[in-house]
């Protein structure tokens, strides 16, 4: 079942479930290749799951669920072609495509945003009504970044491409173009600055498929400074809470978490972070 380019990891401590068994089958997939400002994102999948060690209970005080009682598993991680933006994105679809397949709910972890992309093409195959819920900084809008129309800022721009309107709900949002906040106007459901707006509205999302993209840069810097593009004015671990607290109605069926660039918080306080947000993701996941 697991494709020949997955290179087997030490696990997510508490994805302990066998593939078989499992609903959720979390995979790295580290590619930072078209990242606009601070690369590192690709080695966020092998530094997040070695935080989990020694530094993170299996225990969510905010769930009151543990890990090892879910059906978690940990695939490892995608082996990157360095270079080669193409066959990375093809065999993230591919995998995307093998979980869905096997009737897994797939979760990355990231590399940039881009990785989201071929995530949401092979979703919406099998999910055809699919919403995409995006909590981030940036809008992602942009039609093109530096000449490349694929890329980590044109990714929502793509996702759209391929949904339409109404059906990319954007929360936390702060930073953007005036050309992207005109798209995102007419195009998509934009909530800025924090997380309210979108909890008060996000049970119109029930009985639809929901894919979750989280890029860590929505948390404000002076909590996770260990990101590419990190913006002031971001949310804290409790607005976090309030976010996943409203998706627990939805039917979320697949997702990701993107944007960690360890290396450039040498406190490892971001990769903490990061570890606990995938935690307490997992825990929804599991009661959706």
């Amino acid at each position: 079942m697991k494709p020949d380019y997955i290179l087997s990891r030490h696990p997510f401590e508490g994805c302990v479930a066998p593939f078989e068994t499992a609903g959720i089958v979390l995979f790295g997939a580290g590619f930072d290749g078209t990242s606009s400002y601070r690369p590192g994102s690709r080695f966020a999948p092998t530094a997040i799951r070695a935080e989990t060690l020694y530094s993170q209970e299996n225990y969510s005080p905010y769930f009151q669920k543990d890990l090892t009682d879910l059906p978690l598993h940990d695939l490892g991680d995608i082996d990157i072609p360095f270079g080669d933006k193409e066959l990375t994105l093809r065999r993230i679809r591919e995998t995307a495509v093998t979980l869905l397949t096997a009737g897994k709910k797939p979760l990355a972890i990231g590399g940039e945003h881009l990785i989201s992309l071929p995530l949401i093409e092979a979703t919406l195959e099998k999910y055809p009504d699919l919403r995409i819920v995006q909590l981030d900084a940036h809008l992602d809008l942009m039609d093109e970044l530096f000449g490349e129309r694929i890329s980590h800022g044109t990714v929502m721009r793509r996702a759209h491409d391929l949904l339409g309107d109404g059906r990319i709900y954007q929360t936390a949002i702060r930073s953007g173009s005036r050309e992207e906040y005109e798209f995102a106007a007419e195009h998509t459901r934009l909530f800025q600055f924090n997380v309210d707006d979108f909890c008060k509205i996000a049970e119109e999302l029930a009985g639809f498929p929901v894919y979750v993209t989280i890029d860590l840069d929505a948390f404000d810097p002076a909590l996770l400074p260990g990101t590419g593009t990190p913006e002031a004015g971001g949310i804290f671990f409790p607005e976090f809470i309030r976010f996943l607290e409203a998706l627990l109605p939805l039917n979320i069926i697949g997702g990701d978490m993107v944007e960690l660039s360890p290396q450039i918080d040498p406190t490892h306080n971001s990769t903490i972070v990061a570890a606990k947000a995938l935690r307490e993701i997992l825990m929804v996941m599991a009661s959706c």
